[in-house]
């Protein structure tokens, strides 16, 4: 089989080298490479048999699995029901390339001292890196170094957001961007988009994070702020636009259900729904990588990478209609409340 990669998923994977190297040593050391090779096996029975954490297994099979180097069957929201088979020969060819000594021989090189050389230990819940990475934010100070970091990443989102913009902009007049973060995404849409207004929906923490984007970026009377939790509260209605960038992958299906059934009950009829992350898709294998395996040792998130399919999916079971997904650095799923709804 030939698997033709773009060159920034080549670069990607070049960069995650030693990463994938440790991922794939730890697995050939426990023992996991024999029983995913004898698969389909659930992760369940493998956390058992191997007596790690199921959640932090889920994210270290997902590094190999964004390798091209496992299959998997997802049936349900249950991961422990969760099914994956090695493609066959992979124990042999991990044990001839990787070599049995080579996580000792190369543990100094490596800036991922936590972690790397480390994984078997940090599956068994040994080793954690949840100390250094607060989720969610419990302090103010938490919560704004959280939204910066934020805010420097959405670049990808932007981008797209800006080549659609005719398309969403054009007949909306107010969104509520739903952790949007410290408004910086907002205050870009609104660049392009003059006759919208958009407020924010995130924690009352991170208000003076959005006062001082709205100052400096000079939307002043068209970037708001609505402080509020949708684990307590509804979400606000009286919006023809709502957004969902980098917030969905971050909880369980079912919370991603929750909030999307929230979405459709706030949204006036004929309500624009824009869903922005990155899916999982073969260009981004490196990026799904690294991802799982900066999250093996962090309990205190279960975030995973979707692919688009599960959320147009989930879109039109909720109610939405003419649902698309248009491309971009990173795609965007649309979908329209319809103007006469039904019960959801």
């Amino acid at each position: 089989m030939t698997v033709t990669l773009s060159p920034r998923a080549l670069m990607s994977l070049l960069v995650n080298g030693p990463k994938a190297t440790d991922v794939l040593h730890t697995a050939l050391d426990l023992g996991l490479l024999d029983a995913l090779e004898a698969g389909p096996v659930r992760l369940d029975a493998l956390a058992t048999r191997f007596e790690v954490l199921p959640l932090r297994l889920y994210k270290f099979l997902d590094c190999i699995e964004s390798l091209g180097l496992l299959t998997r069957d997802e049936p349900d929201d249950d991961i422990g029901a969760t099914s994956y088979r090695a493609v066959a020969g992979l124990r042999d060819a991990v044990n001839a390339v990787v070599g049995p000594d080579a996580t000792e021989r190369d543990r100094d090189r490596y800036p991922w001292r936590q972690l790397h050389g480390r994984l078997a230990e940090s599956l068994r819940g040994e080793v954690s890196i949840d100390d250094g990475f607060a989720w969610p934010p419990k302090t103010a100070e938490q919560t704004a170094e959280f939204e910066r970091s934020m805010a420097l990443g959405l670049g990808p989102a932007i981008e797209t957001v800006r080549r659609h913009s005719d398309r969403l902009w054009s007949d909306r007049h107010r969104l509520l961007d739903v952790g949007g973060g410290d408004g910086t995404l907002a205050a870009h849409i609104l660049d392009t988009a003059p006759n919208l207004r958009a407020d924010v929906y995130n924690l009352p923490a991170v208000a003076p994070l959005v006062a001082a984007t709205r100052d400096a970026r000079g939307h002043a009377d068209r970037l708001g702020f609505v402080g509020g939790d949708f684990f307590v509260e509804p979400l606000p209605g009286g919006y023809d636009a709502l957004s969902f960038v980098r917030v969905l992958h971050d909880w369980p299906n079912a919370v991603a259900r929750e909030l999307v059934q929230q979405a459709y009950a706030a949204l006036e009829p004929g309500g624009l729904i824009l869903i922005c992350e990155e899916f999982r898709t073969p260009d981004r294998l490196a990026m799904q990588f690294f991802w799982s395996y900066f999250l093996i040792g962090v309990d205190s998130s279960v975030s995973r990478l979707r692919e688009a399919d599960f959320y147009t999916k989930l879109l039109t079971e909720v109610g939405f209609q003419d649902v698309a997904v248009l491309p971009g650095t990173w795609e965007l799923v649309i979908a329209y409340k319809p103007l006469q709804p039904g019960r959801v």
